[in-house]
């Protein structure tokens, strides 16, 4: 499940995503500089080949470790794209590409929104979409929509199967795990997994805070959203799944934001912002570049290394998550003035992360001086149990 959010103004297209997904389930940040390919050349996605194209643009990528695709990302054009599982009643394919093959695809070979919407499009209807996209639950798929952004126009892309609907965005735009171009929506939508997702609270939410965003920092604000309270509500079926900074904790359906992007896109030039770790909440947004990559230390799987970025960060997250209401405040308002200063005058990435690097082994080490009692409801400790110990914390 996930959120992503355009803001469509003069001169600058702002972009927004919070990635959900299995709890355990690493996501990296990957650099790809602009290459060329042999004629000929065949390229391997998640789970089918298909032609690679002569020459693919560099990109910047946030990946699930075990998966081909991506998440979100951007290019060296200012390109950004989001995607969100949709559930339609066209039948869902056992292979094919998955929604995250055609988000980096679209990235590496196309300059413009347009250009994006188009490869898609195209790599839709010559490989159909399909294959399992769940972590813990391999064999769950499901079908795609995408926000495809760049310095000067946006577009929803949604697809039932082969078939494809197109919106140009305009203002401020939303979209999360439900169909919402009207006609497309009505003729394809699965009402029960459409429900079950919880789109329909949390989009209107997303909706509304997007139009009031302003700039980053209020897109900041709209990933960082709990539904209006200070800490999520976590409820017996579908854990924090209502709310866009989502947290896992449910028994019918679980789902936990796993990596967030931030980018504004101008004709002068891109900017973007991104966490690298889960819980947006428990998470500083650093600045990076498309074409600057660093080393952020080995790549993460859904086993605890001690250190990857995301790793490390998680024991701040799930420290902090047994009792936000009174833990987050020992670390956020010094988060809060860090990121405001980096929003404002991003410093060198290479600069950024390496403080935050510094700033969270502070804060952990507040957030344990501090440990007391799991306050969260009892089904989500157990729940939080059982992924720990699979990831071997």
């Amino acid at each position: 499940m996930c959120d992503t959010a355009v803001v469509v103004g003069p001169g600058r297209v702002l972009f927004a995503k919070n990635s959900d997904r299995d709890p355990n389930e690493a996501q990296l940040l990957e650099w790809h500089p602009r290459r060329s390919h042999p004629a000929g050349a065949r390229l391997r996605c998640t789970w089918i080949e298909i032609p690679q194209t002569r020459e693919t643009h560099a990109v910047l990528l946030s990946r699930p470790f075990w998966m081909w695709g991506a998440e979100m990302g951007a290019n060296e054009h200012g390109v950004a794209i989001g995607n969100e599982a949709v559930f339609t009643r066209e039948p869902r394919a056992r292979l094919g590409l998955t929604g995250m093959d055609l988000l980096r695809l679209a990235l590496e070979r196309s300059a413009t929104a347009q250009g994006a919407v188009e490869t898609i499009a195209a790599l839709l209807e010559a490989h159909g979409q399909g294959g399992g996209c769940g972590h813990e639950k391999r064999d769950f798929t499901y079908h795609n929509s995408f926000l495809v952004a760049d310095p000067h126009r946006a577009f929803v892309v949604e697809t039932a199967g082969r078939h494809l609907a197109v919106e140009e965005a305009r203002g401020a735009r939303t979209i999360s795990n439900g169909l919402t171009i009207p006609g497309f929506r009505e003729r394809h939508s699965d009402r029960l997994y459409t429900w079950a997702s919880r789109c329909r609270l949390r989009q209107p939410r997303t909706a509304t805070l997007a139009a009031a965003a302003g700039g980053p920092a209020g897109l900041v604000g709209l990933l960082r959203d709990h539904g209006g309270g200070p800490a999520p509500a976590l409820g017996l079926l579908f854990g924090g799944m209502a709310a866009p900074c989502m947290h896992a904790g449910g028994l019918l359906a679980s789902s936990q934001t796993t990596a967030s992007w931030l980018a504004e896109l101008t004709p002068r030039g891109s900017r973007h912002w991104v966490t690298g770790t889960a819980a947006p909440c428990t998470s500083i947004f650093k600045p990076v570049r498309v074409e600057e990559p660093l080393d952020l230390g080995p790549p993460p799987t859904d086993a605890d290394d001690g250190r990857s970025l995301w790793w490390r960060h998680e024991r701040l997250h799930r420290a902090a998550m047994r009792d936000p209401e009174r833990l987050l405040p020992l670390f956020t308002p010094e988060r809060d003035e860090v990121e405001a200063r980096w929003l404002e005058r991003p410093p060198e990435p290479r600069e950024a992360f390496a403080e935050a690097d510094r700033l969270l082994h502070r804060w952990l080490a507040a957030v344990r001086a501090a440990a007391g009692p799991d306050r969260r409801p009892r089904w989500a400790r157990r729940y939080w149990q059982v992924r720990d110990r699979r990831a071997g914390l």
